[in-house]
């Protein structure tokens, strides 16, 4: 159970954070003010990840079917969300002044950290996947 464990946090937590890994360490060695820190699209790409890799867990799930199908479908709203929200960034780039990107971006922080915690409850077989549905 504890390679499990181990392999969740580093196959999808740790490559999921890949890009924001990346873009914290470039920002950190070079002297381009133009790069930011903190990129919407980066942590967009960890939160699909985090559902991607629920959906393929609960393949290889001995749960009951009525709750693998609701956590199926909350990671299936929640990359319809991502999705919906990253088109809005790459619109932003054309039509900026219709589309507050401060407000996204504390909205995919925050989706990406209850994407977290489902996927911790998913993988770690706990009883916290009670609490999620």
């Amino acid at each position: 159970m504890e390679n499990r464990k181990t392999k969740w946090l580093i196959y999808t937590v740790v490559i999921g954070l890949l890009p924001v890994i990346i873009r914290a360490l470039l920002w950190l060695v070079t002297e381009d003010s133009s790069l930011e820190l903190l990129n919407i699209s980066d942590i967009i790409i960890f939160g699909l990840i985090i559902h991607i890799s629920i959906i393929n867990e609960l393949e290889h799930s001995n749960e009951k079917a009525e709750w693998k199908t609701k956590q199926n479908g909350m990671s299936i709203l929640f990359i319809t969300v991502y999705s919906a929200l990253f088109a809005l960034i790459l619109l932003s780039n054309e039509v900026s002044p219709m589309i507050d990107k401060n407000n996204i971006t504390v909205l995919v922080i925050v989706m990406s950290m209850v994407s977290f915690f489902i996927g911790y409850s998913v993988h770690y077989n706990n009883k916290l996947q009670r609490v999620v549905l």
